[in-house]
């Protein structure tokens, strides 16, 4: 039977499998019909005896062993093939039953390749990864992973003492996809890829689609368990389709899910608690939205997460991807939207990871020029790649989808669009027009950007782009980028200049507070004051000149001036600060969300008005925010400097009522106090180039927000009495009319 099995057998293939260069084991090693029976072959390494055994009738057949290096072989006398397992005996003999891994067939459809070579296959996570499941009637985990300058790519893991000989995984032709399924591998098996370049070096790598790593710094992948979550999120699923539209308020409050504290100083230790404290606080607070910084796991601290490794893994750090499921559940039914930061510009540079992972650049650019980031030195994408655009559109695909999660937003944007961003002359190469555009990273932002708007169109996408490209908000379908939001890194940093400076200089770098407005309707803007931009609570305070009591009241007109200049609104003001300033912002939020002219026209014109514009001597700013409803009208007055004014004169759009709605200068927010607590009538005096004015205390360090309303005009007696004759007439035809129509419906009858 040894010299029958060896006629049939491919042995240059075998050659390749025994010394790791055999790419596509299956069709050397899947069991086959040959004239007098089938022929089935096993690599067991260190076996000493190798048996098949029929599962269906239990007879047993010896292998030969084919080639010392453990390389077994037998034909069975069977026309067709049979269900079979090995019995694989080692030296102290020890029997160890195992399946046949070539007699499964390819889960990786034809179709599959196709639509992965093309780029848009937007669900591949659903293959590519590893994935508990039933295959043949037989439980196990299948295998896939794109290496396709590999010579050969092996599953390792605690399940086979981490030796990949035994198994090789199989390439498909088209796509260069490599894949196995291992039968009785269970959700919690730790695994890697031993992936051999055409070098000759073999390196450990992790699974790019891992949708589970474990914990850090360890870097292997875990096999994930399949879900059965219930989502409890449908009411919140549907209210969030308003979000297609603009004119709605949006206030995001941001938050590093693994450092962020209670106002008690409590750490939540797991994604629940998180999600419980974090929709307790975040509805009490009146935001609409989280921002979470990346969630998706990550091995470098100091990077809080902006350095990704494992872009389809939760991080372990608070739970499994089952419990970033219910966090987010437990936020929607709050009423909270959960938004995610998102890198597609960079990935780590572990050695476990993207990086160099077939032995060539596969995931990133080959030019050193384009290879690295130039700041963190990390690696850039290969957008050129229909491969590498589909894993990063799959990637965000599978947040939205599988984690309902309501938004991205997408880190170092300029990074991506410029060549030369953070490069000097000489270390970038331009584009094949000659310019710094990166022309691919525009087509994968588009197509990504398309796709989602298309799928999910409720879903808000932001970039967060520091550069001057034009028209980033602007529709894909007039050939722009297509995102819904910009963060408005410019207003962030002027404003935070001007507010370093000392009180007493301001007045000459007054064009920082008012330069935004010359651009606010360029694109769709997010205000920023978030973790990034000023820190936490202290930290700002340390930002900033003055008395401790003159940085407490620059923060509360800096957030105040966040909330009334056009722009949805971002902010992480950390729950441990205290317990005034929480209310202030609180109040802010309230004002925000109840106010339609402090959203509905964000992206219009019409929206604000400049009233006071000038006066930078007096470091105020006054202006308007406007609905085209003059009762909606909403009057601001911004004031920088530390002095205060008892009896300042503003020029005011209507005559009628002004009530002070909101004083930053109140007692209960830490204020001193120099608030309008009556209403304010207008006066037929001219200011600001108006006619009409009001004139009001302006607090220190301070802003405060007035209402309009028409005045109500007294009824005096001849007009009373005629209002009550037509009164009277119009009910004397009410009741007319009334005995007409039951008159008729009494003929009727």
């Amino acid at each position: 039977m040894k010299n029958q099995a060896y006629e049939y057998m491919n042995w240059p293939r075998i050659e390749g499998i025994l010394y790791g260069e055999e790419s596509s084991p299956r069709d050397v090693m899947q069991p086959r019909t040959v004239p007098g029976g089938v022929l089935v072959q096993g690599y067991f390494p260190g076996a000493a005896k190798v048996t098949v055994r029929n599962l269906k009738s239990g007879q047993k057949f010896p292998m030969s062993l084919e080639e010392e290096a453990g390389y077994f072989a037998a034909i069975l006398p069977y026309k067709r093939i049979p269900s079979y397992e090995f019995l694989v005996e080692n030296e102290k003999g020890q029997t160890e039953r195992r399946r046949d891994l070539y007699s499964f067939p390819s889960l990786i459809t034809e179709e599959d390749e196709k639509k992965f070579c093309a780029g848009i296959y937007y669900e591949v996570y659903k293959k590519l990864g590893a994935h508990h499941c039933m295959h043949k009637g037989v439980e196990g985990t299948s295998f896939a992973v794109w290496a396709p300058n590999a010579l050969h790519v092996s599953v390792v893991g605690d399940f086979n003492q981490w030796d990949g000989r035994g198994t090789l995984m199989h390439r498909c032709p088209m796509s260069g996809i490599y894949e196995l399924f291992i039968p009785d591998v269970k959700p919690g098996a730790l695994y890697k890829y031993e992936i051999k370049g055409k070098g000759g070096n073999t390196i450990l790598k992790a699974d790019p689609y891992g949708q589970q790593s474990e914990m850090p710094p360890a870097t292997a992948s875990v096999v994930p368990k399949v879900s059965d979550f219930q989502w409890e999120d449908q009411k919140w699923m549907e209210k969030r389709k308003k979000y297609v539209k603009k004119n709605v308020p949006i206030s995001i409050y941001e938050v590093n899910p693994f450092q962020w504290m209670t106002s008690e100083g409590e750490k939540p230790d797991s994604y629940q608690s998180l999600g419980r404290k974090l929709a307790e606080y975040v509805s009490e607070m009146g935001y609409t939205h989280v921002e979470l910084t990346p969630v998706m796991e990550y091995l470098d601290e100091k990077s809080s997460g902006y350095v990704t490794f494992a872009y389809y893994s939760p991080s372990r750090r608070l739970g499994e991807a089952e419990d970033f499921k219910e966090m987010v559940s437990i936020l929607h039914q709050a009423g909270v939207g959960v938004i995610l930061d998102w890198t597609p510009a960079q990935f780590s540079n572990a050695g476990a990871g993207l990086a160099l992972f077939d032995g060539t650049c596969l995931y990133e650019p080959e030019w050193a020029e384009r290879k690295f980031h130039p700041v963190w030195g990390t690696y850039l994408y290969k957008y050129g790649s229909p491969m590498v655009k589909n894993f990063l559109i799959a990637n965000a695909w599978y947040w939205l989808e599988q984690f309902h999660v309501d938004g991205l937003r997408m880190d170092d944007v300029d990074v991506m669009l410029y060549l030369d961003y953070g490069r000097r002359d000489g270390e970038w190469l331009p584009n094949m027009y000659g310019t710094n555009e990166n022309l691919d990273a525009m087509e994968f932002l588009k197509h990504l950007n398309s796709i989602v708007k298309k799928k999910m169109p409720e879903v808000l996408l932001i970039a967060q782009e520091d550069g001057l490209w034009p028209d980033l908000t602007d529709s894909v379908e007039n050939d722009h980028l297509g995102f819904d939001y910009k963060w408005s890194g410019g207003w962030t940093k002027d404003f935070l200049n001007y507010l370093s400076r000392d009180s007493a200089v301001r007045g000459k770098y007054h064009d920082e507070l008012t330069l935004s407005m010359l651009y606010a309707y360029c694109e769709e803007y997010v205000l920023t004051l978030a973790s990034r931009d000023v820190g936490n609570y202290e930290r700002f305070l340390k930002r900033i000149p003055g008395t401790d009591k003159e940085k407490e009241a620059t923060v509360r007109v800096a957030y105040g001036y966040l909330m009334t200049h056009p722009g949805k609104k971002m902010q992480a003001m950390d729950a441990s600060a205290p317990a005034y300033m929480q209310e202030y912002v609180k109040t802010l939020n309230q004002l925000y969300r109840s106010q339609p002219a402090l959203y509905q026209k964000d992206d219009e014109t019409e929206g604000f008005e400049w009233i006071q514009l000038m006066k930078a001597k007096e470091h105020i700013i006054t202006f308007l925010r406007k609905t085209g409803k003059p009762e909606e009208t909403l009057l601001v007055i911004c004031n920088f400097s530390t002095a205060a004014y008892d009896n300042y004169s503003v020029g005011v759009p209507y005559a009628g009522k002004y009530k002070e709605v909101l004083n930053s200068d109140h007692e209960k927010f830490g204020g001193s106090g120099v608030t309008n607590p009556r209403i304010k009538m207008s006066k037929k005096v001219e200011c600001d180039e108006r006619n009409a004015s009001i004139t009001v205390k302006v607090p220190p360090l301070g802003i405060s927000v007035y209402a309009f309303s028409r005045e109500v005009k007294k009824v005096t007696g001849n007009q009373g009495a005629k209002r009550s004759q037509k009164k009277t007439t119009r009910a004397g035809k009410k009741n007319l009319k009334d005995e007409l129509a039951e008159k008729i419906r009494k003929e009727s009858e």
